[in-house]
């Protein structure tokens, strides 16, 4: 899994049909972590949920929103590479403002040339 820290990863939102096999980045507010310690659900900006599996189960308290990185499976869920904390200190990171974000970058890919591109 530690090549996919090493390729391009495109950010994406919920949806994440088109991304199977692919390295990604996704955002999301934590909802629950299953009793193993080997999953755990986010939420993004629009309300839809993306289960994060992982390979060890987790060993730190997590809580709040965080950026996953990691490979889509088939089951649409992230096999988890690495995963950052987003502190709210002072200010709480915008989901909603995150995710229209996203819906632009996807739509003018023209001008916004960082994403991943498909892997043949």
């Amino acid at each position: 899994m530690a090549e996919v820290l090493e390729l391009p990863r495109t950010r994406i939102g919920a949806v994440m049909a088109s991304f199977i096999d692919r390295p990604v980045c996704f955002v999301g507010r934590l909802e629950k972590i299953h009793p193993s310690g080997r999953s755990f659900t986010l939420t993004d900006g629009e309300g839809a949920q993306v289960t994060v599996e992982l390979a060890q189960p987790l060993e730190e308290e997590i809580s709040g929103v965080l950026e996953v990185v990691g490979r889509v499976t088939a089951k649409a869920t992230i096999l988890c590479s690495s995963y950052v904390l987003f502190r709210d200190h002072n200010h709480s990171f915008d989901l909603r403002l995150y995710n229209d974000a996203l819906k632009i970058i996807h739509e003018f890919p023209q001008f916004y040339p960082f994403g991943a591109t498909q892997q043949d």
